[in-house]
């Protein structure tokens, strides 16, 4: 189970790092902005957008918290960032 603050960590990261949110079920989502995504005490939504229409959401995904299994970084971007953070490029 991700807690509130686990999650409310990965979105104030700045700069923002793209993440892949995995679930119990297998299924992924991936969180491209941290503009997209809303927080409840026990859940979140996060907007899809619709690639082929520019800023528009294709559909909203509600997601409980109980079911977050795991983040993982888009396209190796947090490695990049956690070098930087350790002071080594």
């Amino acid at each position: 189970m991700m807690r509130l603050e686990d999650v409310r960590e990965h979105l104030d990261t700045r700069p923002f790092e793209p993440f892949r949110i995995c679930f119990s079920d297998g299924s992924v989502v991936e969180v491209k902005h941290p503009e997209l995504c809303w927080l409840g005490r026990t859940s979140m939504h996060v907007a899809v957008l619709d690639p082929q229409k520019r800023g528009r959401a294709l559909r909203v995904i509600h997601c409980a918290l109980v079911h977050i299994v795991r983040f993982e970084p888009l396209n190796g971007e947090g490695r990049r960032t956690a070098r930087r953070k350790n002071g080594r490029k």
